[in-house]
């Protein structure tokens, strides 16, 4: 399977900045890079982590690349970059990145000041593609041996949102995407979910800040983002009771693999597929076997490449592809999952709409979205409210442009202003009421 490689320092490493076109520092001797990008040693983990679930394991303060001078502090606030510990799907600690937003905009709700935890839509595997790195470095690129990267921190726009509301923010960078020890196992329904509810815990362990022990908790992603959150959603009663989550928004949620990956096959980010297999093979090595009996060498090459790429590289290198390019059999991987029970079986466990959530959630969806599509988002919903839970269903109607990735990104931008105003209100204690009567008779 991929493994994260350690190159000598001669080999080339740029990020640039969009914000200044800051160049990074030559690398140390055996410093970690991914295609030519020189990872900062603060993301390599340590070889003990501490005992508790969202225990800080270091912090560093990190300059915000888009920010301006204010009377009291820069705008949009300040950051911290920081490593925390949590608890992957196996049962194992794991060592997981990310950033601190403090607001320098005042909390003009009731109480204390509230925290919002962000999980990032889909960035790659590559460990240059981390969100919090991008927060720093806001466009990445890199260059070494052939290979080439470049990582967009697109996340910005939506905690910068946040942080004008007077929210807090921290946004993890979830498993192995940042830190060096491991592969990011990609739509992992448990990593992401413990990785976003230890965020919360860990944000509020750091000193200093204006969030209190009193502050309530709002959880905001869309896409694999919205997977992520509307996992951590189903997992706080059980994993993390302690985090006073509120309310969450959960945009566009892969919450069925199997039908994200019939849709993915084909289209500009069919690269996913590779995540997600390079995760799964992390995750359970047993599943090696099924795809040794399926992958052809053009298959293993096309995940090992991926396994260090952006979703920029994904796209420039494999847009259109089809996985029965990968396989030896001619078939999809789609057709590979309904062969193999061990396969169907672990992403069976995936699926996320089975458990009741915590707090009230806000799932919209584009009815045009046919990359992460919206009928299987559309059921997350339905299951939740047959569950008993609070759920506002949103729809977002614009009409399909033809292309799946357009489909997917316009819905993002079309909806962020509305929720990140949702979860405001919530947060500021406004009630939502929830819509699953007239689930029936909308799209």
């Amino acid at each position: 399977m991929p493994v994260r490689s350690r190159i000598p320092a001669a080999l080339l490493a740029l990020a640039v900045s969009i914000a200044g076109f800051g160049v990074a520092a030559a690398p140390a001797a055996a410093a970690v890079t991914s295609r030519g990008v020189t990872i900062p040693d603060f993301y390599t983990p340590p070889a003990a982590l501490p005992t508790a679930n969202g225990a800080l394991v270091r912090t560093e303060p990190l300059p915000l690349a888009l920010s301006l001078p204010g009377i009291n502090s820069s705008l949009p606030g300040s950051a911290t970059r920081i490593m925390y510990r949590s608890t992957d799907s196996n049962g194992n600690p794991v060592a997981v990145t990310g950033a601190y937003l403090e607001p320098a905009a005042d909390w003009t709700g009731p109480g204390s000041r509230p925290l919002v935890v962000l999980a990032p839509g889909t960035m790659g595997q590559g460990d240059q593609c981390s969100t919090s790195l991008a927060l720093q470095y806001p466009l990445v690129l890199g260059a070494n041996g052939g290979q080439t990267t470049v990582s967009i921190g697109y996340e910005i726009l939506a905690m910068y949102q946040l942080l004008a509301k007077g929210l807090a923010v921290v946004q993890t960078d979830y498993p192995g995407l940042g830190t060096t020890d491991r592969l990011h196992p990609y739509v992992n329904r448990v990593d992401e979910g413990h990785a976003v509810l230890d965020a919360a815990r860990a944000a509020k362990a750091l000193p200093n800040t204006s969030i209190t022990a009193k502050s309530v908790v709002g959880l905001y992603g869309y896409s694999q983002g919205g997977g992520a959150v509307a996992s951590a959603a189903e997992l706080q009663s059980s994993y993390a009771p302690d985090v006073a989550l509120k309310a969450t928004y959960s945009g566009a949620p892969p919450a069925d693999l199997v039908k994200v990956t019939e849709a993915i096959d084909g289209t500009e980010l069919v690269g996913a597929l590779g995540w997600s297999v390079n995760g799964f093979l992390q995750t359970d090595p047993d599943l090696q076997a099924v795809a040794d009996r399926y992958l052809s060498d053009a298959g293993q090459a096309a995940l090992k490449d991926l396994s260090t790429m952006c979703v920029g590289d994904a796209l420039f290198g494999y847009a259109f592809k089809r996985s029965t390019s990968w396989t030896r059999t001619g078939q999809s991987l789609a057709d590979v999952i309904e062969a193999e029970p061990s396969l169907r079986s672990f992403i069976d466990q995936q699926f996320i709409g089975a458990r009741k959530p915590t707090g009230v959630v806000r799932v919209a969806t584009g009815v045009a979205d046919n990359l992460v599509p919206h009928g299987q988002a559309r059921t997350m919903a339905v299951d939740w409210c047959r569950l008993g839970a609070n759920v506002v269903y949103a729809p977002i109607l614009l009409p399909s442009v033809g292309d799946p990735l357009l489909n997917h990104f316009g819905p993002l931008l079309a909806d962020q202003g509305t929720a990140v105003a949702w979860l405001n209100d919530r947060l500021a204690g406004w009630p939502a009421v929830t819509n699953c009567v007239t689930m029936p008779i909308q799209p």
